[in-house]
């Protein structure tokens, strides 16, 4: 391998791991500046990998002990820690490394497990088989703490820069569990690939292909090629008003052909978001009140004594005489039959 591929592979992948790692302080993927790192990180993956295969970086027919110890994190080239915006893209790339890790006897006895899992079943791999939830919780602790572990390592041989640029051993050391670390990524991302295959194996089918063009030239001619559907249970009277007098506002001599009321747009655009999805009354209670007796549905009065009763005449003394005997016979019954006096039944 020539000194300025060499060189240039380092440096490559150096900046990937450096982009990489930069992404983990977003808080959001959908930032424009964590997409334009995220892309920045897997074009340097790519050249990456693009000259390793160029230059024959790795053979099948070498072992582990034939790598040179400066190159052993090459191999990271195919393991991106995060998903790539096409699965499929992403899948093959972390295959390619799984096989390159295969032929190096770099993976470990369970991860050799995985492995087998997933090349027996690609797009249905999953790191957890069973359905028990005591099972499942189990062993994401596990791994949650192995790759823990695995980033402490890491952390404790980095510490002594001196000692890797001296010491090939602890420099291969160094390597070899960053692989570790990233082989236990891989799986991960894998079985998290494999879920977002079902995923959007669930989406609905293509929605059937539109109008014909012969449909479609007679809603251009009418005036109907824009799609009027809304979810609303009652359009307002301004849309009602605008779709009555569809057409053209003003004529080529610039006089109105119909009557138009002129609006911010900056308003409009926020009484069409500010609004409730339901209709609002138009009127008060009183209002309708008022406006169903006018109808004649609310019917008043219910015969001569559900109307309101005459103000009695002081100057008819004879009416007035009437009124005092019929008051003094109901006060003289009264007291010959008090409250309870006819119910015999109940006394002993």
């Amino acid at each position: 391998m020539g000194s300025n591929s060499d060189d240039s592979l380092r440096n490559l992948l150096t900046t990937a791991k450096s982009k990489a790692k930069d992404l983990e302080s977003f808080t959001s993927t959908t930032d424009t500046a964590y997409q334009e790192e995220l892309r920045a990180a897997i074009d340097c993956l790519e050249r990456c990998r693009q000259i390793a295969d160029r230059i024959s970086l790795f053979s099948p027919n070498e072992t582990l002990e034939d790598i040179a110890s400066t190159d052993i994190h090459l191999i990271l080239k195919d393991s991106a820690p995060n998903r790539k915006q096409i699965l499929r893209r992403a899948q093959e790339a972390y295959a390619r490394y799984l096989h390159l890790l295969d032929t190096y006897l770099l993976l470990s006895k369970s991860d050799s497990e995985l492995y087998e899992r997933y090349i027996e079943d690609t797009d249905g791999f999953s790191l957890i088989q069973t359905s028990d939830a005591a099972t499942r919780r189990n062993i994401k602790i596990s791994r949650f703490r192995q790759e823990k572990d695995l980033k402490q390592k890491l952390e404790h041989l980095a510490q002594n820069p001196g000692a890797l640029q001296s010491d090939d051993n602890v420099l291969r050391e160094l390597f070899l569990a960053e692989v570790e670390l990233s082989t236990h990524q891989t799986f991960q991302t894998l079985d998290m690939i494999a879920q977002e295959f079902k995923t959007l194996a669930l989406k609905p089918s293509t929605p059937p292909p539109g109008p014909t063009e012969r449909e479609a030239d007679y809603r251009e001619r009418n005036g109907l090629q824009q799609d009027t559907h809304s979810d609303r249970l009652a359009h307002s009277l301004s849309q009602l008003y605008q779709n009555r007098f569809a057409g053209p506002l003003l004529s080529k001599d610039g006089k109105p052909l119909q009557p138009f009321t002129l609006l911010d747009s900056r308003q409009r655009l926020q009484n069409g978001v500010f609004k409730p999805d339901h209709a609002l009354p138009t009127m008060t209670i009183d209002e309708y009140l008022a406006e169903e007796k006018r109808r004649g549905g609310i019917i008043d009065g219910g015969g001569e004594q559900s109307g309101p009763s005459a103000e009695p005449n002081e100057d008819d003394m004879e009416k007035a005489d009437i009124e005092t005997m019929k008051a003094r016979g109901w006060d003289d019954f009264t007291e010959a039959n008090p409250k309870g006096s006819g119910n015999t039944i109940n006394r002993g």
